[in-house]
């Protein structure tokens, strides 16, 4: 912690007003709020400390967030615990409590967290990350999120008869402590939304090891539509792939403005490959690569050998769409043979020879199909680059790809936190890099089975020592820089905490890396060229979000089931869902929630796309080359390849908050964004799946999928979390436009709600718009284009006037259908200067807007009454 600071920690306890009293109060073995029990039979060596006792506020706290923190500082304090013996690792009861609702987040794998909800200590779940309760009692909220004292990192656990335990730990028998004055934060709010902000702004201005959302630059491509190559190619991504797959985009209408060059293009090879100086072939599947390391920190052969200029001429190489798809289904079939074999093994089987048989057969297919990949980039043909001189790598394929596609703006390149899966190969670069076992903490004992820490823990971490982490990252990320690349997806996050014995322990393993990190961020790549992924743990928000701002808010979108449920198609989309929606209420704090790419032909393309038009992030696909949906794609992205993106990211309404949307057949996930004149939800049916606490997997629950109710209402919608909506949220009445059903309704505040019901895998969007007054017999309300997902936020610009030529203007961006209600027919209507015919038929107003390339796709409307 950084000494004390007299003055602005005068500035913290004046910000305090005296006459407010603290919320919490600790005796007699009750924690209460506001006089209303929370935690009974807590253990006498429990302490609560106000926020100001313990918080020391640095010079980098900026003073109207020191203000706001003051302010509310009342509401809120620190959870401490004292043992008589130091650990590395010490358990405690923070007491225990029955029949209270919660909603917690909780590491389900080492990398993933998702949401779970109770009523009892003894039903959280290992790995916690926070617990927030209803207390009703008083209309309020309460948040417990475990925090960093000093070395040690903490979590949530279940205990005996309803107590909730706190695990405070190192990750090194040689760092060792017994007193924790704040070890977890506690806060209570009136708002579920505004406890959030207060508590997390809270933590930062005390840890002061990381940053708000609000006090970073975001990457330039929140806002866009990209393309990543994950799903395309997995490890067998190359250049003339990559190309064809960016051409087919631009031809069909919707250039993407960011690629994300996923996994399979950097220089890794294995321990004991034979020649340590070339790159590991045939690899496919994701699992085939995660005990390899880097060896060089440059691009791998495949993109080494691309030749400047080769795709630029008449006679550039084709590709054959199929061949990545053979590829990878044989992979598939090969995986399931070789888990069959060892499901065998496990089950006494002694004869396997049917079993290696057809491993042996399949083996030799999927390496007569890997035959070609060496030669994948043909030279015949290809023309020179421009300039007139050979250029080789990288740089040349990036090069040419801006000179083909021109409002390419990004082009990412994926890497994991250290180096690779399984790190840097210790001699094979300039960098100090060690094989270091790694040791899992027992609180990950708890979690679900993973093949990716299987494989780590198989090979152990090629680990560059945390002194040289900003020359690795520097060393990465300057050469990359160099070659076009203009950010990057960091990757498997959460290795460091398995292998901090020697380093201090996780907490300072941790502080090491995401400084070089952060440093070569600003350096390298503006600031903020980043996207955060596997880091769904508290050590990475607290430790490592002071520079990066965007950060994967779930689990992979899985197109099928890895272990093979058919039915895991369907359901296992809607658990995406949960993760994303629920994950972004604290995560939205500190980054941008990045809600993973989809596929557009996928069974369930449709319902992962209804639910990217309203996160608030980027859209982005891993469709394969030559197979995509445009008309859906057509209804997220505009021809630009801008998105028509909500102000806010998208969160769980309040009646969802202690609901399991997931497997309780009747609760269906609303979540709730706001447009700039209007706000959005989305009734999303998530039903039949969900986390199993005795298998400690996340499994099917059949019976629950199937069709159920939806009731949504205006005030579902938290107008208030964004300043500038505010007056939204006061309107006599609105109008709502339910996209799937394709219908307008008139609403006020006192209506019932809307019912709706929603089939499995299945959505409806319903956006709400104020209706404005314009004289004493027309009310109007623009709804904006119907045929993108979210209409509302085509509307850019919106404005009345009781005086002047036009009652009603508007700036619309993108091209189709405008709706629009109007009680009464305009007399006129412009559209970009010029008067134009209208259709206008019991108070709906519709017009076709054309997309003007000139003006970015923008279209003024002027309506006369």
């Amino acid at each position: 912690m950084a000494p004390p600071n007299d003055s602005l920690n005068s500035i913290l306890i004046v910000s305090q007003p005296e006459s407010l009293e603290q919320y919490f109060d600790l005796s007699n073995g009750n924690l209460s709020v506001r006089g209303v029990p929370l935690l009974s039979e807590v253990p006498s060596n429990v302490t609560l400390n106000p926020f100001y006792s313990i918080c020391q506020p640095s010079d980098d706290v900026p003073l109207p967030l020191l203000h706001r923190v003051g302010a509310l500082s009342h509401k809120g304090g620190f959870l401490g615990f004292n043992k008589e013996e130091p650990s590395d690792r010490l358990i405690n009861s923070l007491g225990r409590f029955s029949g209270r609702d919660f909603l917690s987040i909780f590491r389900f794998k080492t990398w993933w967290s998702t949401m779970w909800v109770g009523n009892s200590g003894s039903n959280v779940q290992l790995e916690t990350q926070w617990v927030l309760f209803d207390v009703p009692e008083i209309k309020s909220y309460v948040i417990i999120i475990p925090i960093v004292d000093g070395s040690f990192r903490s979590a949530l656990q279940p205990g005996t008869d309803g107590h909730v335990m706190i695990c405070a730990e190192s990750g090194s028998t040689q760092v060792k402590a017994s007193n924790f004055d704040a070890i977890a934060y506690i806060h209570a709010s009136d708002n579920p939304y505004n406890l959030m902000k207060e508590a997390f702004s809270a933590i930062r201005v005390h840890l002061d090891t990381f940053r708000l959302l609000e006090e970073k630059t975001v990457p330039n491509l929140v806002d866009k539509f990209g393309w990543c190559t994950w799903d395309s190619f997995y490890l067998t991504v190359e250049p003339v792939g990559i190309w064809h797959g960016i051409n087919e985009f631009a031809e069909g209408g919707v250039s993407p403005r960011f690629l994300i060059v996923d996994d399979g293009w950097q220089s890794i090879n294995f321990d004991d490959d034979q020649d340590p100086s070339e790159d590991a072939k045939n690899l496919v599947l994701c699992g085939s690569q995660m005990t390899a390391r880097l060896h060089r920190l440059d691009e791998c052969k495949k993109f080494k050998n691309y030749k400047g200029g080769c795709m630029l001429g008449p006679n550039a190489p084709s590709f054959d769409p199929k061949r990545p798809k053979m590829l990878i289904g044989k992979a598939v079939e090969l995986e399931h043979a070789e888990k069959a074999r060892d499901k065998a093994i496990q089950s006494g089987v002694t004869d396997l020879s049917e079993f290696e048989r057809k491993i042996q057969k399949l083996n030799q297919e999927l390496n007569e199909l890997l035959g070609g990949e060496e030669s994948s980039v043909s030279n015949n043909g290809c023309e020179r680059s421009p300039c007139g001189a050979e250029s080789y790598g990288l740089k040349a394929f990036t090069s040419d790809l801006r000179t083909k596609f021109k409002g390419l703006d990004d082009i990412y390149v994926w890497h994991a936190l250290c180096g690779a899966w399984s790190g840097v190969k210790p001699g094979a670069t300039h960098l100090n890099a060690k094989v270091t076992p790694c040791i899992v903490s027992p609180g990950l004992d708890g979690t679900m089975n993973d093949l990716a820490v299987d494989k780590v823990v198989e090979g152990g971490m090629g680990l560059v020592h945390p002194d040289h982490a900003n020359l690795l990252y520097d060393s990465m990320h300057s050469y990359l820089s160099g070659v076009g690349i203009t950010g990057v997806k960091v990757d498997v996050i959460h290795t460091l905490e398995y292998v901090s014995e020697e380093y201090g322990g996780r907490v300072e393993l941790a502080k090491a890396y995401y400084k070089g990190l952060s440093d070569s961020l600003v350096k390298n790549f503006n600031g903020s060229g980043l996207i955060s992924s596997m880091q769904q743990c508290n050590d990475f928000f607290f430790l490592g979000t002071r520079q990066i701002s965007m950060g994967r808010a779930g689990d992979d979108f899985w197109f099928q089931d890895p272990s093979g449920d058919p039915m895991g198609v369907y359901w296992l989309q809607g658990v995406h869902m949960i993760h994303c929606s629920y994950n972004s209420m604290w995560m939205g704090q500190m980054i941008v929630p990045d809600w993973d790419m989809f596929q557009s032909d996928h069974l369930c393309a449709k319902y992962h796309a209804g639910s990217r038009a309203i996160c608030g992030g980027p859209v982005y696909l891993s469709d394969y080359v030559g197979s995509h949906d445009f008309d859906l794609i057509k209804k997220l992205v505009h021809p630009d390849g801008t998105i028509p993106k909500c102000q806010n990211f998208a969160l769980p309404t309040r009646d969802c908050l202690f609901k399991n949307p997931l497997f309780d057949n009747k609760t269906a996930l609303k979540i709730w964004n706001l447009n700039k004149y209007g706000g959005v939800i989305g009734g999303f049916n998530c039903q039949g799946a969900g986390w199993d606490p005795k298998e400690h997997r996340i499994k099917g629950y059949p019976d629950c999928y199937k069709p159920i109710f939806c009731s949504v209402h205006v005030s579902d919608i938290e107008w208030d979390q964004n300043i500038e909506a505010a007056y939204l949220g006061k309107a006599e009445e609105y109008l709502v436009y339910l996209n799937q059903a394709d219908e307008l309704r008139l609403v006020t505040p006192k209506s019932a709600a809307i019912q709706s019901t929603l089939q499995p895998s299945s959505f409806e969007l319903f956006t709400f718009v104020p209706v404005q007054k314009l004289s004493d017999s027309i009310k109007f309300a623009p709804i904006g284009l119907t045929n993108m997902f979210n209409s509302g936020g085509t509307v850019q610009e919106l404005e009345y006037e009781s005086e002047g030529e036009f009652s009603a203007k508007m700036k619309v961006k993108g091209g189709g259908n405008f709706l629009a209600y109007s009680s009464g027919c305009p007399k006129k209507c412009y559209l970009n200067g010029a008067e134009v015919a209208i259709e206008w038929s019991e108070g709906k107003l519709n017009l076709s807007l054309p997309w003007v390339e000139e003006a970015a796709g923008i279209s003024e409307l002027g309506f006369v009454f």
